[in-house]
């Protein structure tokens, strides 16, 4: 299947820039392109409650948003933004995380973890695994009693996502469930996917090397707190969501990860969106495929949580 007529159109009005590609970019400088996007997104709904902290950490601080949609809360959604490792920041994803927190009545908590190549593995790792045990500790304050905690994420995010869930089955906090949007689960760069000429768009093969140099070390790619597909037990993880677009380098390995989870036993929903290309999900108020997966996380978080109280 094609891209859908709005992907093509949006494509089309930033090859009008005339920006190179983003991996021929310097990190800052794909920065500010990313930034740029934040005003087409528009605003979000309104919240009961917006929060901003600096959660202080040995040697570093981290800063989070936290959207609560009313005064009961539901759950809590701990979301890591995407981009590579490299590039984003919360406020780029504020409109996102106020539709999630609006759409399935759970405060939502956006984690500006530190970003590489300043700050390589584990650096954001650790950032996410910290900031997530910080909020299971605050759920009372943030949203009243002790709702369900639920990790989520884009790309890069959703790496994140997935590794703190991994630790987390040992560690804790117990976890409702995993939101997993086109995930980076492994660094295959050869795979059906990653070599399909039409899956080379805002995200391509080159990028995502780019932004694996710039995220870690060859040998540390072994590693499942880098690559969560190469943990050697998935049994005992939290139900699933598994989000992948048509065309997507990273196609086949968030499928292939979900299709792991699976086969460990773990509950699992995955969906692919045709005609959607990496990126599509956090395009808010731009691209309808977005308003349709957030419209389907939310309905897969509904599921869990209504299943848990029922």
């Amino acid at each position: 299947m094609a891209l859908d007529e709005a992907t093509t159109a949006l494509l089309a009005q930033l090859a009008e820039s005339g920006r190179p590609p983003m991996h021929e970019m310097e990190p800052d400088e794909a920065r500010e392109l990313t930034a740029s996007l934040k005003e087409m997104y528009g605003p979000g709904p309104e919240m009961a409650r917006v929060e901003t902290r600096s959660l202080d950490l040995p040697g570093r601080s981290v800063p989070v948003q936290i959207l609560v949609p009313d005064e009961a809360p539901r759950g809590v959604v701990v979301y890591y933004h995407g981009g590579g490792w490299v590039i984003g920041r919360i406020d780029e994803f504020e409109t996102l995380g106020r539709q999630l927190a609006a759409k399935t009545g759970c405060a939502v908590v956006l984690v500006d973890y530190r970003l590489a190549p300043e700050h390589r593995y584990p650096a954001a790792h650790e950032d996410a695994w910290d900031s997530l045990v910080w909020v299971d500790r605050q759920l009372t304050e943030i949203a009243g009693s002790r709702v369900p905690l639920i990790v989520a994420g884009d790309s890069a995010g959703a790496n994140l996502a997935a590794v703190v869930a991994q630790k987390a089955r040992s560690a804790g906090p117990a976890l409702a469930q995993q939101v997993l949007v086109y995930p980076v689960t492994d660094c295959d760069f050869d795979n059906s996917s990653y070599v399909d000429p039409e899956n080379q768009l805002m995200l391509s093969r080159d990028t995502m090397i780019w932004f694996w140099n710039h995220y870690a070390d060859a040998d540390q790619r072994e590693d499942a707190g880098v690559c969560p597909a190469r943990a050697d037990d998935l049994t005992g993880l939290p139900p699933a969501v598994v989000l992948t677009a048509e065309h997507d380098v990273l196609r086949e390995e968030g499928e292939s990860y979900a299709k792991a989870l699976q086969a460990a036993g773990v509950p699992v929903s995955l969906r692919r969106f045709p005609g959607q290309m990496h990126g599509f999900f956090t395009m808010v108020n731009l691209l309808p495929g977005s308003a349709e997966a957030v419209d389907h996380v939310a309905a897969e978080i509904d599921r869990q949580l209504t299943a848990r109280t029922g």
